[in-house]
């Protein structure tokens, strides 16, 4: 590969947060050299007073990777003359727990980890959410380098700084923000993601397109069978413009403090409920956003915000890409029962990000809950 080739395979983007900035590095999955993530790791510390001081590394994976990419990112820091332990999380939403936290906190205690000790988290975003929230309470904070290797990580969770884990009543009731000092994406860690695991990333990348950028949706469209088959072109498109789509709404509102951050989850109130009713598992993340996106583009219709014709399309895009437009396996009001706990809720009023046209959305309670059911019972099989 040429190096013209394999610049045309690579997007950086750069997260402004003023001492917190940093960058999303994104490489096709053939574009990077064996030293790259090196050199970026190298860079990333000397920009930073922790960075700087660093001597020792934990790696944090998925078990389910760790032969794959936990094992390399290990090699890499060790080349970098880090210490380096790997810390193997076992794969699923029920690691993000206080008890896979604790486990954390041990490795990093027997390391005698201090303050410049980097955590990398190598994996989904159920590693980033965990191995992020470690990083943010240790010792009060250390550097924090983001790996993705799940599309649905890459597009969303490992951009922004949110970090967390579950409590037995509700997803991500415990967490903090705790932005990394670097997102490093390699495309070719998508080579190994199963069919179901892709599919679910793909949701969250139709979501940038109905709250943010009409543009964006039509292309995904355009292009829904070549994203479905990993084209790395289509694949670079889509995963570089939802990193800057997300990093434009983070920039303007880091800590959800002026409410523009909450368009960033269109689908979710009803998806969290999917996936609290269901119990975390049955449903992948990706797969209750998508048919929470289809029960709230009805709900958008139902109060006349938008046409029926648009909540359609995006139905017919949610299905396109082999997504859920449905929801089995619940009870409705379990499920409302879930929604009356989403952290966007006010007044003891349920809050829904709903679309006024492609490309824009509102965050608003004017749902009630018959609206809720009304639209649910359309969707129950």
């Amino acid at each position: 590969m040429s190096l013209s080739d394999r610049a045309a395979l690579t997007e950086r983007i750069d997260v402004d947060l003023g001492p917190r900035s940093y960058p999303i590095e994104v490489r096709g999955g053939h574009a990077a050299k064996e030293t790259d993530f090196e050199d970026f790791v190298r860079e990333r510390l000397e920009a930073t007073w922790a960075g700087r001081g660093c001597r020792k590394a934990l790696v944090v994976c998925d078990a389910q990777i760790q032969d794959i990419w936990g094992d390399r990112y290990a090699r890499h820091t060790t080349n970098l003359g880090l210490k380096t332990r790997i810390a193997e999380v076992p794969t699923g939403e029920k690691s993000k727990s206080p008890e896979a936290l604790i486990s954390l906190y041990d490795r990093l205690i027997d390391l005698e980890a201090d303050r410049h000790t980097l955590v990398v988290a190598v994996g989904g975003g159920v590693i980033g959410d965990l191995a992020g929230f470690a990083a943010a309470s240790f010792n009060r904070g250390l550097p924090l380098i983001m790996v993705p290797t799940t599309l649905l990580a890459q597009v969303d969770s490992s951009v922004g700084g949110k970090t967390g884990i579950n409590h037995p009543r509700g997803k991500n009731l415990i967490g903090a923000f705790h932005q990394p000092i670097g997102v490093w994406i390699d495309l070719e860690s998508l080579d190994t993601l199963p069919p179901r695991e892709f599919r679910s990333g793909l949701a969250e990348v139709l979501k940038y397109g109905v709250i943010q950028d009409a543009v964006f949706f039509d292309f995904l469209e355009n292009n829904a069978e070549k994203a479905l088959a990993r084209d790395e072109t289509v694949l670079l498109h889509l995963v570089s413009r939802s990193c800057r789509l997300k990093a434009d709404v983070v920039e303007k509102d880091e800590l959800e403090h002026t409410g523009l951050r909450a368009i960033l989850n269109y689908g979710h109130t009803v998806a969290h409920a999917i996936e609290n009713v269901a119990g975390y598992g049955a449903y992948l993340h990706g797969e209750a956003v998508g048919a929470g996106m289809v029960a709230e583009a009805r709900l958008a219709a139902r109060l006349g915000w938008i046409e029926a014709a648009l909540a359609d399309r995006i139905e017919r895009l949610v299905r396109r890409l082999e997504l859920p437009a449905t929801i089995e396996g619940c009870d409705m009001e379990r499920l409302i029962g879930a929604m009356k706990h989403d952290k966007k809720n006010k007044l003891g009023r349920i809050r829904f990000v709903l679309p006024r046209k492609l490309g824009s959305v509102e965050l608003t309670d004017a749902p009630t809950e018959d609206d809720v059911r009304e639209v649910l019972r359309g969707m129950m099989r």
